[in-house]
This record gives C-alpha cells, sequence and structure tokens, in this order.
C-alpha cells in the first residue's frame, strides 16, 4: 500500500486523523504525512486541517487515480490488487494485452480517461470521451477450458449489472453476449479477448467500458437511438470513482465464485437478467447466419438456440439481434 492509499483510506474511514497517528501507522514522519497531504490537494482532494483534531477529507476531484481507488475498495480476492490509470491511451485492452504477455500476475486492472481507439465487439469503434465514462480492462488467467471463456463474459454481466443497479436504482438489463441495457438502450459493453493453448486458456483480457455521465449531445447521433449514460437515465451527475470501486468489488466476487465452480449459481442470476431468453434471435458468425429462439445457457455459457427445424444449436460468440 502506497503512502497516499494509506492516507485516503484512512480519511474515507474516519471523520478525522491525526497527523501522528498516520504517521505511526505508516512509519513515516509528521513532515512526510504534510507533505502527501499537500499533494493530494493539488490534485483536487480538498483536506481540511486542524491543529487539534487532525485532517479531514471534505471533497474528492472527479478523476481517477490509482490510490484512490485503491483506498476506496474493500478487501478483494483477485481484481483490484493492482490499479493503473492513464490520462490518454489508445486502447486499455492493447496495455493490458502487453502487459499480459510480460507475464503479469491476474488481477491487474488498468483505467484510461480517455481512448483514442477503444473497440467494441466486431472491431466497432467504441467511443470515449475524456472524464465522461469508465473505460478499462482487467487481465484474468482462469483455469477453464477455450470453450468455457463465456462464463467470464457471464460473470462479468452479472457484476456490472448489480453495481449499476446499486448506484441508480434501476433495473439493468443484459443482452447476451455482452451488453448491460437500461430501457432497452445500451448503457455499457465487455469485450473479452482470449489467449490460448491447446490445454486450456492462458489469460483473457475484459474490456469494459460505461457511458456515465455522458450527455445527449456527447452520444454520436447514429446511438441516440439505441444508446444512453447512467446521468441521463437517473438526471443527475454520477461520482465515477465510487462506481468504479463498486464495479471492481462486484467483479471480483463473481469471478470468485466462476473459480469456484459456481457457474451454475451464477448463470441463474444472469437468466433473470436477460432480454436474450426466450425471444427470436438472429445470430452472425462470420458468413453464418442462424435464426432460432434463445432457450438457455449451457454448463459453459453458450447461448442455446432452437432453429426452425428444432434442432438446439450451441453459439459460443456472433452478433446477435433480438427481435421483436
Amino acid at each position: 500500500m502506497t503512502l497516499d492509499t494509506l492516507i485516503l483510506k484512512s480519511l474515507r474511514e474516519s471523520e478525522t486523523v491525526s497527523g501522528s497517528d498516520l504517521a505511526e501507522q505508516a512509519g513515516v514522519s509528521r513532515a512526510a504525512i504534510w507533505a502527501r497531504i499537500k499533494a493530494l490537494r493539488l490534485v483536487g482532494y480538498e483536506i481540511d486541517a486542524n491543529p487539534h483534531q487532525g485532517y479531514r477529507l471534505t471533497a474528492a476531484p472527479d478523476g481517477l487515480h490509482a490510490d484512490d481507488l485503491l483506498a476506496r475498495l474493500k478487501p478483494v480476492k483477485t481484481i483490484g490488487r493492482e490499479i493503473r490509470v492513464f490520462n490518454k491511451t489508445a486502447s486499455t485492452n492493447d496495455i493490458v494485452e502487453k502487459i499480459a504477455r510480460d507475464g503479469a500476475p491476474e488481477g491487474v486492472v488498468v483505467f484510461a480517461e480517455t481512448q483514442t481507439r477503444g473497440r467494441g465487439r466486431m472491431g466497432r469503434r467504441w467511443v470515449s470521451p475524456a472524464k465522461k465514462g469508465l473505460w478499462f480492462s482487467i487481465l484474468l488467467r482462469p483455469n477453464l477450458r477455450t470453450e468455457s471463456a463465456t462464463q467470464i463474459t457471464v460473470s462479468t454481466a452479472t457484476a456490472l449489472a448489480r453495481a449499476i443497479s446499486s448506484v441508480i436504482d434501476r433495473k439493468v438489463e443484459i443482452k447476451w453476449p455482452n451488453d448491460l441495457l437500461i430501457d432497452g438502450k445500451k448503457i455499457a459493453g465487455i469485450l473479452t479477448e482470449m489467449s490460448a493453448e491447446l490445454d486450456g486458456i492462458k489469460y483473457l483480457v475484459v474490456g469494459i467500458g460505461v457511458d456515465v455521465n455522458l450527455s445527449a449531445s456527447e452520444l454520436p447521433p447514429e446511438l441516440l437511438g439505441i444508446a444512453t449514460s447512467l446521468r441521463m437515465v437517473a438526471g443527475k451527475k454520477i461520482d465515477r470513482p465510487a462506481l468504479a470501486a463498486r464495479m471492481l468489488e462486484e467483479l471480483d466476487h463473481d469471478y470468485s465464485r466462476i473459480v469456484a465452480g459456481q457457474f451454475r449459481e451464477l448463470a441463474e442470476e444472469w437468466e433473470n437478467q436477460c432480454v436474450t431468453l426466450g425471444k427470436n434471435v438472429s445470430i452472425s458468425i462470420g458468413d453464418q447466419r442462424i435464426s432460432g429462439r434463445a432457450e438457455s445457457l449451457d454448463v459453459d455459457g453458450s447461448l442455446m438456440v432452437r432453429t426452425s427445424h428444432g434442432r438446439l444449436e450451441r453459439i459460443i460468440g456472433g452478433d446477435v439481434v433480438v427481435e421483436k
């Protein structure tokens, strides 16, 4: 834990904290604590100092800071053990892909305040305006067969839906395999990219994009009818750092369920929120097109579709259109 993380965590957990207590916890001088307090103030943290009562955090900036996110987190098992924040990057998935190849352990999370080449599934461009959303990627190394990779997308969707609902008190729906919707409009997307070997998954990069504080004018015109933001839905600005921390906690919780072999229980939660099941769907997989009724998830997280010929098709990916 860095000194800034310790200071911010202590300030969030107590109304006031004395400089001597902070110094004792960190094993540094009170002068070192004061120096870090001044540095935190420079990046937007409002910290009152009272000679008799100590330090008090009165306000925090809207920006994402790794030390602050770590300070906000409850203890996690995997996801969020290490957090990196970039002001601007091409794609957080590309950064995590690189550190994965370099041997980084699972659980690393990379945020960017804006992306210049953010992408969604099927190579689509993901618009990532600065400080308006949560654009981040996670490195995972699950002990799963390659065909079970969809379990990670499913667990990611349930975790994000739970975190979003806790913040805006609205029902979040899931469209298989990777979209989150509110009132039928897309609020978030998941892009899972995999490196695999013959005996299983080597690593997964889970990219997540959440439209948090975008206004209608900041959405591309072609998306106005099909996408929205949490701010537009809730009618108020959302605390992005708080939401980011909540998401990491829920993501870590559901990933732990996958690791423990509890996918079936998690899938039941997913099915209760899924708008795809029970609907007629059309799925494009390359040049192939499959149409039918989406019936259920299988044990690996694949979508089971009953075609007009009565055959049950197992779908592990593709571009899904839910027919109305």
